[in-house]
């Protein structure tokens, strides 16, 4: 992860802000129509939670802030308030230090795997892009 973070942090710093933020939510977005599929052609509902370092549940409100920022605009993006979503990764990068924005693009680029991987096994659609990325 450390390498990864710095890779991402670097993109964010010689891209900018907007592209880093764009970049978050197209992810986000994708993760969102991924959960739709899940729930909806799934055979069990799809269900978020957080865990710490040693594998217990711990409330949204308790959770590192990178992780808070990701369920939060997931969360918005799944109810299809891309607004809020936005608005969730606007508040975090004007608080955030880089590497916690970093954070958020990998725990986005996780779910974005994850979610490709079990939406492919149960046969439901993957936006091309992805399917290409993870061959």
């Amino acid at each position: 992860d450390t390498d990864a973070v710095a890779r991402m942090t670097e993109f964010a710093h010689d891209r900018g802000r907007a592209e880093a933020t764009e970049l978050m939510l197209t992810l986000f977005h994708e993760c969102s129509a991924m959960v739709a599929a899940l729930g909806s052609g799934g055979t069990a509902p799809v269900k978020m939670q957080v865990y710490d370092d040693d594998g217990n549940e711990v409330p949204i409100d308790e959770a590192d802030p990178p992780v808070r920022t990701a369920v939060r605009t997931l969360l918005a993006q799944v109810h299809g308030d891309t607004e809020a979503a936005k608005d969730q990764i606007e508040i975090a990068m004007a608080n955030a230090v880089p590497a916690e924005m970093a954070m958020v693009t990998m725990q986005a680029l996780r779910w974005t795997i994850k979610l490709a991987a079990e939406c492919t096994s149960r046969d439901l659609p993957v936006t091309p892009w992805i399917t290409e990325a993870l061959s």
